[in-house]
């Protein structure tokens, strides 16, 4: 029997969509960074700085919702826009409007080029199922519900609070830990027995700051000492190195 390697008390698994469950983080950074350049290389010309798909999108955009990560990227480079509604449309210079042109390219992308789970993280939450322990989806996505499906492991998760739940119940983001919060209400669980499995730095900060009982770091692109920095108790490479082989 494969038995998943948690702190002992540990009632509940939080998991983040993109990135620690779905290989969809780096169609997420792809899609910011075709709306971002497209953006500011029309308002500033040829000699436009662009969006970086390391640092900028790891320090402004990833784990955050939509149209924070929008306001967060733009105040770094000294720029407003109007907020304007949610149904502005993708060509339409407002924060909404950028997000929902995001949007637009990520499901395009996504139709293209499918979704995988990465095979780690399933075999780990079916551990975690297998032990009893309950289980949640944490994410800042509108579309995770059609990426967990199109993903093959919607089954997997009892609970799921993702960006569409965080605006009917006018939940804030990443990093505040609201959501993930939320979760462990659903699961009947408190905080400090829920373990939260984040691979964004938004993410180790909204563990960090709900004061769950375990926070994971999953590195997928270099960065465990800025995930240890923002809240990570542990950080890993891939989720099945939390698995106990052979245990009875």
């Amino acid at each position: 029997m494969t038995k998943p390697c948690l702190p002992t008390g540990i009632r509940a698994c939080l998991f983040d969509l993109d990135g620690v469950l779905t290989r969809t983080a780096v169609v997420h950074a792809a899609a910011w960074k075709q709306t971002f350049d497209a953006f500011i290389e029309r308002r500033d010309g040829p000699s436009f700085r662009p969006f970086d798909r390391v640092a900028d999108y790891d320090e402004y955009v990833d784990g955050r919702p939509r149209a924070d990560g929008v306001r967060t990227f733009l105040a770094s480079r000294g720029i407003e826009l109007p907020e304007g509604t949610p149904d502005d449309p993708p060509d339409k210079d407002t924060v909404n409007g950028l997000g929902n042109r995001k949007n637009v390219l990520v499901l395009a992308k996504i139709r293209e080029e499918g979704v995988e789970a990465y095979p780690g993280s399933v075999r780990f939450v079916e551990a975690v199922r297998a032990a009893g322990l309950r289980r949640a989806v944490v994410s800042s996505s509108a579309n995770c519900r059609d990426v967990l499906i199109a993903a093959g492991i919607e089954h997997l998760f009892e609970v799921r609070i993702d960006g569409v739940v965080a605006r009917e119940r006018e939940l804030p983001g990443k990093p505040h830990p609201d959501t993930f919060l939320e979760a462990a209400r659903e699961l009947n669980t408190a905080p400090d027995a829920a373990a939260v499995f984040e691979d964004a730095l938004a993410g180790m900060e909204a563990g960090r700051a709900g004061r769950f009982g375990h926070v994971v770091g999953v590195d997928r692109v270099g960065q465990a000492d800025a995930l240890r920095h923002h809240g990570a108790d542990i950080v890993v490479q891939d989720l099945a190195e939390l698995l106990e082989e052979g245990a009875s």
